[in-house]
């Protein structure tokens, strides 16, 4: 059986959990398109004739060689989305880690170590709230017990909502013994913003920038909208809104990045004032001072306009990642190799999570438009199989000693 080309696995993915009305993606964490996405890995993976495994976390491998030979090159990346994300982000690394496998078999590369393509259960964090928990409880970066606590929004618990996808919850945790085995981890992605010139298809991450997630409840007072009077509110949205802007504007003077872009509202009615507002923070910067400056900076902002709004804030911070420098011997070695720039990313990903207990790398392939998480997510063709190509190479250097 001949193994399916880029193009038609492509093909082949690009319609699952795909909404009809954004044009975007919705393939979350255990949820019916997140299963038809690991079908399809499996089905790549047992096509090409490697051993398919679902490790204590849900994360799947597909392996060539003696997973247990020690010394393993891996690859791959994580196949769910964000809300209405595009079809690139995590996607496009799990597929050219199949081509990529199949251009070194058709090259007859002969490997001396093992090489496993990977499928990192719910990097975007789009149901739980927090990203990499698949790498995250690999790494033992997120605890059993955390992991446990964690709930959708229709209050669901972790753990629930696997053991309703089929798979059993109760050995989640760190998996030191796996990580042992593994000698590198090199994941593809597509490029996260426009630092790629059009002659550069492909570029090798330096550092990801330190950045985390942080909830901010605003407790205030259900009323009347029509009956209560402007001075007797305690309104919740003022103040969330204020944050929001001073989120901004302080953002713009420390040189870093601050979004707020979930918000939850109680009772969440049309004629009513709210009793509590959920804001959820995503907060970025070049060095991890900086950025631990800033979030105190708007949490102090919000909580003095919510003493002048009547309004109670308390700050929860939900998931954390300090700067990481990728290994840099192995860094050099792929710049080298493929002749390609060396990028910053304040974007966060397994490999960033690996980055502790593992070397890591990453490639970027160019993104035209610097567009990510929108269904305007784009990659050139010519550039994702150059990507594909880098990749091999990479695996063949990797791999071959």
């Amino acid at each position: 059986m001949t193994a399916p080309s880029f193009e038609e696995m492509w093909a082949e993915l690009l319609p699952v959990g795909r909404s009809a009305s954004s044009g975007g993606y919705r393939r979350f964490a255990w949820n019916s398109a997140d299963a038809e996405c690991r079908a399809w890995f499996e089905q790549q993976a047992r096509s090409r004739g490697l051993a398919y495994e679902l490790d204590r976390n849900g994360n799947q491998w597909a392996w060539l060689g003696d997973p247990q030979a020690g010394g393993a090159v891996v690859t791959g990346s994580h196949l769910d989305s964000v809300p209405d994300g595009g079809a690139f982000d995590g996607p496009l690394g799990v597929v050219s880690s199949f081509a990529a496998l199949d251009e070194l078999r058709a090259r007859g590369t002969e490997l001396t170590r093992p090489l496993a393509i990977v499928n990192f259960g719910d990097e975007e964090g789009a149901r739980f709230g927090v990203a990499c928990i698949g790498s995250r409880l690999t790494a033992g970066v997120l605890s059993r017990e955390a992991a446990y606590e964690l709930r959708d929004a229709d209050g669901l618990r972790l753990p629930d909502a696997m053991e309703k996808a089929g798979y059993d919850p109760g050995a989640i945790g760190a998996d030191d013994d796996r990580l042992a085995r593994i000698g590198a981890f090199v994941e593809l992605h597509v490029e996260q913003g426009r630092y790629l010139a059009e002659d550069q298809p492909v570029g090798v991450a330096g550092a990801i920038w330190p950045h985390g997630r942080w909830r901010f409840d605003f407790h205030g007072e259900a009323n009347h909208a029509g009956t209560t009077r402007i001075d007797d509110r305690r309104d919740p949205m003022l103040t969330y809104a204020n944050t929001v802007l001073a989120a901004r504007k302080k953002a713009g003077l420390a040189g870093a990045l601050a979004t707020f872009g979930k918000v939850a509202v109680e009772p969440n009615g049309t004629n009513a004032i709210a009793s509590l507002v959920r804001g959820w923070l995503d907060s970025r910067a070049a060095d991890e001072r900086t950025l631990i400056a800033l979030v105190a900076e708007i949490e102090r902002a919000a909580a003095e306009r919510g003493e002048r709004d009547g309004v109670r804030v308390e700050l929860t911070r939900e998931s954390y990642t300090p700067v990481v420098e990728f290994d840099g011997p192995l860094r050099d070695r792929l710049a080298k190799r493929l002749d390609a720039p060396v990028l910053p990313t304040g974007a966060g990903h397994d490999a960033g999570i690996l980055a502790s207990a593992i070397p890591t790398a990453m490639l970027f392939v160019r993104n035209p438009s610097g567009v990510s998480h929108s269904p305007a997510e784009h990659a050139e063709e010519a550039d994702c199989l150059a990507g594909v190509a880098a990749l091999a190479d990479v695996l063949e250097d990797l791999a071959c000693q």
